[in-house]
């Protein structure tokens, strides 16, 4: 569909968003994320029944780690679109990089440095 979203969102695509693992989600802000979001199907019409709530259940996890370990929990979000909503898709990734940006960068970040 050629839609324009910021070139810094990475797309890894899986054949379900309940295959995300927890381990995952971590690794992707100690390789240097700022933020990660999770685009999964509506509720309700997952191919694979209840992947999308798993999806859901992984991502509300990281959110309590992250603020443990004193980062913000708003870096990581889970979203539910159709496969066939590709404009807001683009519109998502729009909006969450936005969000991120007002963020800053990943505190992972400056420690790595340090």
């Amino acid at each position: 569909m050629r839609l324009q979203y910021p070139a810094s969102v990475r797309v890894i695509q899986l054949p379900c968003s309940g295959r995300v693992d927890i381990l995952h989600l971590l690794k992707a802000f100690e390789e240097g994320a700022d933020g990660v979001y999770v685009a999964g199907c509506m509720e309700g019409d997952c191919h694979f029944l209840t992947g999308n709530f798993k999806a859901r259940r992984k991502v509300n996890y990281v959110k309590k780690v992250l603020e443990q370990l004193g980062m913000e929990p708003e870096r990581i979000e889970m979203y539910n679109m159709s496969s066939a909503e590709g404009p807001r898709f683009a519109q998502v990734a729009r909006e969450f990089t936005q969000r991120i940006q007002e963020l800053g960068p990943s505190p992972v970040k400056a420690a790595q440095a340090a």
